[in-house]
């Protein structure tokens, strides 16, 4: 079934990001750069990543305490990729870039329906990531029976992945 939902959510940025190509061709099209703010929240989402590698690695040596700090790390910088991706849509906001209104573009609106879309399922992933907290502190994980970190882990690889396509192709594209 994640596997499912991962295709699923494939084909859906595929479609947002095939639709802001064609916009792009529109006569009121308007570029913009990227705040520097993006380029913070990339870093951060690629960190927690590899902390929830660890974490899983930690896991599979049977040391739970090691494994929750892991994972404590990886909701923590997910939580912050989270506020970089809000101060990055007030940081377009300021620039005149809204998402509706009279003084809204399609670029503008397509971004933010696209990051907004990415920074849901991130949300998705940090209650995962709590799911699993909890899941350790109750000793519900060992080295044998850990399904619920990997499918976590595969989740929020997915999750990172995603958001470093999204960031090179709006960097490619705006």
């Amino acid at each position: 079934m994640l596997y499912f939902a991962l295709v699923s959510l494939t084909m859906s940025f595929a479609g947002l990001t095939s639709a802001y190509i064609i916009s792009r061709k529109r006569e009121d099209w308007v570029s913009f750069d990227l705040p520097k703010i993006f380029y913070i929240s990339t870093l951060l989402i690629l960190l927690s990543s590899v902390s929830f590698y660890f974490a899983k690695k930690a896991m599979q040596k049977e040391n739970k305490a090691k494994t929750a700090s892991l994972l404590i790390t990886s909701l923590i910088l997910g939580i912050t990729f989270v506020i970089c991706q809000y101060q990055g849509y007030l940081a377009l906001t300021k620039a005149g870039l809204f998402f509706t209104g009279e003084q809204s573009n399609v670029a503008s609106s397509l971004f933010d329906i696209v990051a907004f879309a990415h920074v849901t399922h991130v949300i998705i992933g940090l209650v995962v990531i709590l799911v699993l907290l909890y899941n350790n502190a109750k000793e519900k994980y060992n080295a044998t029976d850990m399904l619920g970190i990997k499918l976590g882990e595969i989740f929020w690889h997915f999750l990172g992945g995603l958001w470093l396509f999204l960031f090179l192709f709006f960097l490619a594209v705006l």
